[in-house]
């Protein structure tokens, strides 16, 4: 069967139409109740997250909140995209779905952002809590003291986090344990580096002070390696967010130009076809994009 017998197949709507319709049925009958369990441990897992990255950022966890919070930026968002394009239901379905879709992988990876950008802010505010801890150490302070010092001149979050640590040994835990929760919550390379060695030192003795200025040395060289690498990979994140974004910003200026020049894309088979082809494909390039620029240190 060559091209032209193909797409004069697909002229014949009459026929082209019902047969994928009956074909999205089945299919959705027969995966229907995969789907359900799928979307509900999905949902379960992505509300956990928020949960999580919201008590580590000091929020507060209120999870009916949550649950509004991906209503709306899922079902809401989707719906107020889907009135936008109205009366054309299979633009307004097409975009309603899609926005409803990223909204709702989009929200829990905000709060991950968010959660990341603390904990950097975190490991670079260390290099000068770390120097001050040193001078208490050498003046004759011990770790506590010098880290109720480094609370009293320094802003969050390593104020917060090392009063919250102070807190702890207050109310009866030990030192100890109270780093290790901290590294818990900032699970960081350069904080467990800080938190095993204060509590190595404290059971075997040694240069606390040295130690906390090579951690300083350290934290510095892995600060430089990591900005070096974060130039050389900006470039490729935003041509994978531009090249991500230019199909949907390009078929939004082709409606707004000329409607009649998008619209079959939404209501005829081979549209439908490639709108589907498209989607999977913006996905995997995504994923294969990040892949690509995600380098560890």
């Amino acid at each position: 069967m060559n091209l032209d017998q193909i797409t004069s197949i697909f002229r014949h709507e009459w026929l082209v139409f019902p047969l994928f319709g009956l074909a999205v049925f089945f299919a959705v009958y027969i995966s229907a109740d995969k789907v359900i369990v799928s979307l509900q441990t999905k949902s379960a897992v992505k509300k956990k997250e928020i949960l999580m990255h919201m008590k580590l950022l000091g929020m507060d966890t209120d999870e009916k909140k949550v649950v509004r919070l991906m209503l709306i930026a899922s079902v809401g968002i989707g719906s107020l995209f889907f009135l936008l394009f109205w009366p054309e239901v299979s633009v307004g379905l097409f975009m309603g779905t899609s926005i409803g879709i990223a909204g709702f992988q989009l929200l829990p990876i905000v709060y991950k952002t968010m959660y990341e950008r603390r904990c950097n802010l975190f490991v670079d505010q260390m290099v000068d809590a770390l120097t001050i801890m040193a001078n208490g150490v050498k003046s004759g302070s011990n770790p506590q003291q010098s880290m109720q010092r480094v609370v009293e001149i320094m802003g969050n979050p390593v104020r917060s986090e090392f009063a919250q640590v102070l807190t702890q040994t207050q109310f009866g835990q030990s030192f100890e344990e109270a780093l290790t929760d901290l590294a818990e919550r900032i699970p960081r390379q350069d904080v467990q580096m800080f938190v095993t060695a204060i509590n190595i030192l404290k059971e075997t003795g040694g240069n606390m002070a040295e130690t906390f200025q090579t951690i300083v040395s350290t934290i510095r060289e892995r600060q430089k390696l990591e900005k070096k690498i974060s130039a050389m990979t900006q470039q490729g994140i935003m041509q994978g967010i531009i090249v991500s974004c230019i199909p949907f910003i390009m078929g939004i200026i082709f409606y707004m130009l000329d409607p009649n020049y998008i619209t079959p894309m939404f209501n005829t088979a081979i549209g439908l076809i490639m709108l589907v082809f498209m989607l999977g494909l913006q996905i995997v390039g995504g994923i294969v994009i990040r892949k690509i620029v995600t380098i560890k240190v």
